[in-house]
């Protein structure tokens, strides 16, 4: 199977088609905790109107539309749609403000990670971030350290 130009590779699970395997893992990973009694239910691919279809000048505009990855239905009745990304395009970062400014229901992106298995892309660009610049200060203070032998 090809591979797009993301590196996402399409797996099959259940008879369904994921574009990428960490979906099909999240979605896995969803049946699991549906059969633990840990949510009530989850749906594939919701889709969200972001804008009407539209004439002007006697021209026709199509509706934009977001299509999710999941939408979770927890135990205490509250919704979460999700998104799995291996990368934020530019496409989805305006949708994904679009479907902000429109819809009430919390947006949550998810990345896979191999330390932190899946999580939010902010809160992982923040935790590495902070591995970064940690790194960065230690570097610096073994480089001043040996500038600093050998001026003695």
């Amino acid at each position: 199977m090809r591979a797009n130009k993301f590196n996402a590779k399409k797996t099959y699970v259940d008879g369904i088609k994921f574009d990428s395997k960490a979906e099909a893992k999240y979605y896995l990973q969803l049946k699991w905790l549906k059969q633990a009694d840990q949510i009530k239910d989850f749906k594939l691919q919701p889709r969200f109107l972001l804008q009407e279809a539209f004439i002007k000048n006697g021209k026709t505009f199509r509706k934009i539309e977001y299509v999710a990855d999941f939408e979770v239905h927890n135990l205490d009745g509250s919704i979460e749609i999700i998104d799995i990304k291996g990368v934020a395009t530019e496409s989805f970062k305006i949708k994904r403000k679009l479907y902000e400014r429109r819809y009430d229901t919390p947006l949550k992106v998810l990345v896979y990670d191999e330390s932190f298995g899946f999580i939010e892309i902010d809160k992982l660009k923040k935790t590495k971030g902070k591995a970064e610049k940690s790194t960065a200060k230690r570097n610096n203070r073994r480089r001043s350290a040996v500038v600093g032998s050998r001026r003695r």
